[in-house]
């Protein structure tokens, strides 16, 4: 919303919009008081003028003139508020669809009859409709703010992986995993810390993180790179990149830095945290005797927005003869997309990037969120043959300052 077209176009539908959901809170609150009624009709056009309000400074107003996390909640609670008017007329309009179905069917049996008089020009709403649009919207915008109180909300995932062909000197093996950090969005340096303090707990054998450490300059690690560089592990910790390391959602230079640079200096976050970046390239761990190979890629996402710079043949070149292959690369759709079809000797893919929307549900048994219409693995395990993906949700968040149902992850992997 870069013009002042845009931005009086997307005004004038929210306006719309809000009419709409208007007089249908009008329908319903006619039987209320008329005092009950002026704090309704007020308290509405009043949220709607601070809506606009908010979308002309976040428009036209200087970003300097607030902090980023006060910008990220502004534009999370005028996303949900609109967001959840959306849900709320999905309900009003297949009311308003019955009504007109009804309207026609009525007309229709009365057309030819003279002596009809019944008042068929209105047709009341259903009350049930009404009140379960008005629920969903309001269940829903309820659920985005409370959410701002999880994203810290840490929880630690335990998994326990069988193969066959793992060697022996590998069985029991520790991986603690995590992904998505992005380090632009974090503000609680203590909870962060927190975050950082499970993950050295679980006194792992090695570490992995499946990219996305930043939202989109190095800069933003500056903070955070002392607590995240007390990650530590027996045989390391493997990093790679994601699609927000690269610096494709900002406008360059920044500050004097070109994306170039900024993606360099990234690199030397990772080395400086003693952290291993895989950049199209493997590893070999070596155990009592026994190897097994670790392998990682730069981004490459199926979906066409997102960049390709991931090389799996030149990564796996050499890895032949380790009887057992860990992947990491952060995007799933890989794993459909090349992994499975053409590396079929890889065991053990992880990847992050969905964060699982940081809004579904999560409970024995059943997992939804919005982000599996458009990603077919999004969290947890997959299995297909021998072959495995394991989808962490993400430590960090990015949008929306929060998480409903799907909580930041970190996963603790035990191969048996």
């Amino acid at each position: 919303m870069k013009t002042p077209f845009m931005f009086f176009v997307v005004v004038a539908i929210m306006l719309l919009l809000d009419l709409y959901i208007f007089m249908a809170i009008k329908s319903l609150s006619a039987s209320a008081l008329p005092k009950t009624r002026s704090i309704i009709f007020y308290s509405f056009w009043f949220l709607t003028l601070l809506t606009v309000s908010a979308m002309t400074f976040l428009s036209f107003g200087d970003p300097k003139s607030v902090t980023v996390t006060t910008r990220s909640y502004i534009v999370a609670v005028v996303m949900g508020l609109t967001v959840s008017k959306i849900a709320a007329v999905t309900f009003f309009l297949i009311d308003d669809i019955r009504r007109i179905v009804q309207w026609l069917v009525t007309k229709s049996m009365s057309i030819n009859t003279e002596t009809s008089q019944i008042n068929n020009d209105k047709i009341s709403r259903s009350e049930f409709l009404s009140w379960m649009g008005v629920a969903a919207g309001s269940t829903l915008f309820g659920s985005l703010i409370y959410g701002f109180s999880n994203k810290y909300n840490y929880t630690v995932k335990r998994i326990k992986l069988s193969y066959d062909n793992l060697p022996a000197a590998f069985k029991g093996f520790k991986i603690v995993f995590i992904s998505d950090i992005h380090a632009g969005s974090l503000t609680d340096k203590h909870a962060v810390k927190e975050g950082v303090d499970k993950i050295l707990a679980e006194k792992a054998d090695m570490a992995i993180f499946s990219g996305d450490l930043v939202n989109d300059r190095s800069s933003e690690m500056d903070d955070y790179k002392d607590i995240f560089g007390k990650i530590k592990a027996p045989y390391g910790v493997f990093s790679t990149l994601g699609n927000h390391d690269y610096g494709d959602y900002v406008q360059w230079p920044y500050q004097g830095v070109s994306k170039v640079q900024n993606l360099e200096n990234l690199k030397k976050v990772h080395a400086d945290m003693g952290w291993k970046l895989m950049m199209n390239e493997h590893a070999v761990l070596e155990k009592d005797g026994d190897q097994i190979a670790v392998i990682g890629v730069e981004n490459w996402g199926a979906k066409a927005r997102f960049p390709k710079f991931g090389d799996l043949k030149q990564a796996a070149a050499g890895t032949e003869k380790y009887p057992f292959k860990i992947l990491i690369s952060h995007d799933p759709s890989h794993w459909d997309a090349q992994v499975r079809p053409l590396f079929p000797d890889i065991d053990l893919t992880v990847s992050g990037h969905t964060h699982g929307m940081q809004y579904g549900l999560d409970i024995p048994g059943f997992k939804w969120s919005p982000v599996q219409y458009v990603y077919k693995q999004w969290k947890g395990l997959y299995e297909q043959g021998k072959q495995k993906l394991y989808v962490n949700t993400g430590f960090g968040f990015i949008g929306y300052p929060g998480r409903v149902g799907i909580l930041p992850e970190i996963t603790v992997i035990e191969l048996v």
